[in-house]
């Protein structure tokens, strides 16, 4: 006689609506920043590094550049926050490689949770971390006498613009991440693209102080384009046109990068 084997039906998987996947979100993002306690080399990096640059730019350079440190901070403050804003970026790949190397995001995808939950939540801590960064720069700004000359709805302004195109950015980061086998492949590729973007750019000093060929390239990079927006929105200068221009390149990142990154994820999960 032979033993029928019976195949119990698999159960669908249940459905969750937005709100439990915001839910979820927010959860994960937590997590990710109530961690920063437990790594106090992050705590570094988003408040000891960004305000060391501003020291050592305002006080080193200042006065070869702008004729005082006070002018130049004018200038340059902008720019320096430009430039931690990229390289934060990277955090987001960084924290996304360790998750899937340690196996942390294969336990995150199992659990009854949203399957998107996992890297938006990075994503929203992550923007978070960048809002710190941001108001520790103004505030040490302002200390060594940096002035918002158009006011509280500029600084607003400056950090919505920021933080958009961070999050835009953060897509190559995500990219990266998902690509390379070990963090620190992250972090080579931030100082290998990174820095030469950001100096090549105007962020620390005029255009016009560089070589002609050189200049065709500042112009465009979205570097300079996104400082000048920023100077524009804190200190006065024209805004319309490097802030559409940022946006539109935050645009085409995220565009580019986003599908990128999520069917590199797909692939390696």
């Amino acid at each position: 006689m032979t033993a029928a084997t019976v195949t119990a039906p698999l159960t669908p998987a249940r459905r969750l609506g937005p709100t439990a996947g915001l839910r979820h979100t927010l959860t994960l993002a937590w997590r990710s920043l109530v961690q920063i306690k437990h790594n106090p080399m992050e705590l570094l990096d988003l408040s000891i590094q960004p305000v060391m640059f501003v020291l050592l730019f305002t006080y080193v350079f200042g006065g070869a550049i702008s004729g005082s440190p006070g002018e130049y901070l004018t200038f340059a403050l902008p720019g320096i926050i430009v430039q931690n804003a990229f390289f934060a970026t990277m955090t987001t790949g960084f924290g996304l490689n360790t998750d899937l190397t340690k196996g942390v995001f294969d336990r995150l995808r199992a659990l009854p949770i949203a399957r998107w939950a996992p890297l938006a939540g990075r994503i929203l801590a992550d923007t978070v971390k960048q809002a710190w960064s941001v108001s520790l720069l103004v505030g040490v700004g302002m200390i060594l006498g940096f002035r918002l000359e158009n006011g509280l709805l500029g600084l607003l302004g400056a950090f919505a613009l920021l933080l958009a195109f961070s999050l835009a950015a953060s897509w190559i980061s995500v990219l990266v991440g998902v690509l390379v086998n070990e963090p620190e492949k992250v972090q080579i590729f931030g100082f290998m693209v990174i820095f030469p973007l950001t100096f090549t750019s105007n962020a620390f000093v005029p255009t016009e102080t560089m070589p002609g060929w050189l200049q065709s390239w500042v112009e465009v990079n979205p570097v300079t384009i996104l400082a000048d927006g920023l100077r524009g929105l804190l200190v006065g200068g024209p805004v319309a046109a490097p802030v559409v221009q940022s946006l539109l390149w935050a645009v085409v990142l995220a565009a580019i990068f986003a599908p990128l990154a999520v069917r590199g994820l797909r692939r390696r999960v």
